[in-house]
């Protein structure tokens, strides 16, 4: 992987935002999850899909802190028009695990 220099780094905006929606998305070619992420009063509400079904359900989603790239252009996902990229780790079978907060933190915050 390249190096990157601090300046690269802080190109990327990855903000800390609470799920307040959440429902399958059956139509999508992977199993997947639609979310509407509340990102505080600076950013609003943003919506993605996510292949993130092997650990979540969307009722375990709903009140959930998440960890996203808000600064990408909005990218088509089928028919869903994804406006964020949730972060996650892939667990030893792929499934993927989201980032997150160990601790309640304001909608918003940026990661530093």
């Amino acid at each position: 992987m390249a190096e990157i220099t601090f300046d690269d780094f802080l190109k990327v905006d990855i903000r800390v935002g609470t799920v307040i929606r959440a429902e399958p998305y059956p139509e999508a070619r992977k199993p997947a999850i639609k979310m509407w992420i509340d990102f505080g009063p600076e950013i609003g509400e943003r919506k993605t899909s996510a292949q993130v079904t092997a650990h979540y359900t969307p009722e375990t989603l709903v009140g959930r802190q998440v960890m996203g790239v808000v600064n990408f252009p909005p990218r088509q996902i089928g028919k869903f028009m994804s406006e964020v990229l949730v972060l996650g780790l892939a667990d030893p079978d792929g499934g993927i695990v989201l980032l997150a907060p160990d601790q309640p933190v304001p909608d918003g915050g940026r990661m530093h």
